[in-house]
């Protein structure tokens, strides 16, 4: 079976964001990386499948910078096979769709059978390239997976949807969206980490596609005012509803 797992490079939880000078983008400087977090779940999940199927291979799939390798290197330290980077620099402002067709360009020379993506890539959350990508294929996509079973060029997943929790059954190749709880990702050891340096990572060019949409302005929210005490115990309770009535407004 021929995987492929999609993942994206992205700003660590504990970064600060901070506007560019010109208000068009954020100040990258002092930031640190990592996987986006449903994306290490998509890893996981193309590994498993490939266990589960007894052969196969997983393929690494990322568009990003050239430095972003390191990273990369985690994926095939946990069970990767080898990894092919769509390198760009300016990765951070393409728009979903920009990004999508620059992925389907790539997914459309690899003959794969199944693609694993996060549900949403944790610095913009808008849960748009892996629908997408499906939709440029033509291939089946199902989202939101909280459990998988892959078997004879087919599938049934379990999605949770805000009606509760469905089962679907789908046909391959298809695009599967991982959501928490999927699986747990491994951690990577010391034989998988020496394993990585030595498998292959191709570096290439993606497909130029303009964006169809523009950051107009980056800027910070608004500053919250400072909290303050109206009273103590019981007694400032008509107080704290007074306030939370016509001040905050929010009863």
């Amino acid at each position: 079976m021929n995987i492929v797992a999609c993942v994206k490079r992205v700003p660590s939880t504990e970064a600060v964001a901070k506007p560019t000078a010109d208000g068009k983008g954020l100040d990258a400087s002092e930031f640190q990386y990592m996987i986006s977090f449903y994306d290490k779940i998509a890893v996981e999940q193309a590994v498993q499948t490939k266990e589960a199927a007894g052969s196969g291979e997983v393929t690494v799939l990322t568009l990003g910078p050239a430095a972003g390798t390191k990273e990369i290197r985690e994926c095939l330290a946990k069970g990767g096979d080898k990894a092919v980077v769509l390198t760009d620099d300016d990765w951070q402002s393409r728009d979903a769709r920009s990004t999508a067709k620059a992925l389907v360009a790539q997914l459309s020379t690899m003959s794969a059978d199944v693609v694993f993506m996060g549900r949403v890539a944790t610095d913009r959350d808008n849960a748009a390239v892996g629908p997408m990508v499906a939709t440029y294929l033509g291939w089946p996509c199902v989202t939101d997976v909280i459990g998988l079973e892959i078997a004879d060029g087919k599938g049934c997943a379990k999605v949770e949807t805000d009606a509760g929790i469905e089962t679907v059954e789908f046909q391959l190749p298809a695009v599967i969206t991982c959501q928490k709880g999927l699986n747990e990702p491994r951690t990577a050891g010391l034989k998988g980490i020496m394993a990585a340096k030595k498998k292959p990572l191709e570096e290439l060019s993606p497909e130029a596609v303009e964006n169809q949409s523009d950051v107009v302005e980056v800027a910070l929210p608004a500053a919250r005012k400072e909290g303050r005490i109206v009273g103590e115990g019981a007694d400032a309770v008509p107080a704290l509803i007074d306030a939370l009535q016509n001040e905050a407004q929010v009863l």
